[in-house]
């Protein structure tokens, strides 16, 4: 009882904690005029926070005796970095509804490598509440179906996707092969992604610093952006090593959820009946997903 309550209490920590770095991320971004800058400044702030806390915890020291596996740790940061930078350019040419479905499709990513590289068993259920929870995400999400249209450069939006799922069992890899503990795979994370935003700033022309000053409060977004990357860091990693990867992206469709609310009181969104809707979907996906033991135990498990 007590390590279910602990692990929904991580499960919980993850959604919050992502949900509020997308929130104050979309403010930075819009105060810049630049997802690179923006970028580079949320992970700089949580540089910060990663830097006290593995002072904190004695294991600084260890970054610099990492052997054969910091190859995979900057492996790790290339494709943390290639993710955004693959969404990014597709939003650049693409439209907003297609981005954010075609973004969601990690999740069916992840769950074909599960079955057919991993070679692990999925319930019908599991299926069905998957599909369930992706069409509320995107109610929530607001997609305009009807206003949907492919380009060439969509492409991208798959990249990135491709990129996360890709990304998610690396970091298991990570853990399970190297025995890399989530402060060691964080902080290399961090450091890469950082480093790659920085030089892509500079390149771009974007890396100016003197009129950062927009929106009141704007280091201190900055600040609980870093601060909310390093939680992300912190409980995500960790539930990939204890939950299967596919099941870590189902819990993470919750977090649009959270958003939308999150949206409603502090960025003085609306929350339409279509938004409503889709979180009940959402929660009912949710709840078949929760419930695979009980709805299978008689029955036998589907590739």
């Amino acid at each position: 009882m007590r390590e279910d309550l602990k692990y929904t209490l991580m499960v919980t920590g993850m959604v919050v904690a992502w949900s509020i770095y997308y929130a104050v991320s979309k403010v930075v971004v819009d105060a810049t005029g630049s997802p690179l800058l923006a970028g580079f400044l949320l992970r700089s702030a949580a540089l910060v926070f990663l830097t006290v806390q593995l002072l904190l915890d004695k294991s600084f020291s260890r970054l610099f005796h990492q052997g054969k596996a910091v190859f995979i740790l900057v492996l790790i940061g290339v494709f943390g970095f290639l993710l955004d930078l693959f969404a990014n350019l597709g939003y650049a040419h693409g439209s907003l509804s297609t981005g954010t479905a075609l973004l969601k499709t990690d999740v069916l990513m992840v769950n074909l490598a599960t079955v057919i590289i991993y070679r692990k068993r999925l319930y019908i259920s599991d299926w069905l509440g998957t599909a369930i929870m992706l069409f509320g995400v995107l109610l929530v999400l607001g997609v305009d179906f009807g206003g949907m249209a492919v380009h060439v450069t969509d492409l991208y939006f798959l990249l990135s996707a491709a990129c996360v799922s890709a990304n998610a069992f690396i970091i298991k890899s990570a853990q399970e092969k190297y025995h890399e503990d989530a402060d060691m795979i964080s902080y290399y994370n961090n450091f890469v992604v950082l480093l790659l935003f920085g030089t892509s700033a500079a390149l771009a022309g974007d890396l100016k610093l003197g009129a950062l000053n927009a929106i009141p409060g704007f280091w201190w977004l900055v600040c609980l952006g870093g601060l909310a990357q390093t939680g992300i860091y912190f409980f995500y990693y960790r539930n990939l090593r204890h939950f299967e990867v596919w099941l870590v992206k189902l819990y993470l469709l919750l977090m649009p959820v959270l958003s939308c609310f999150i949206g409603v009181f502090f960025l003085n969104e609306e929350l339409t009946a279509k938004k409503l809707l889709g979180i009940l979907v959402v929660l009912a996906g949710a709840a078949v997903i929760l419930q695979r033991g009980r709805i299978n135990h008689a029955g036998r498990p589907a590739r």
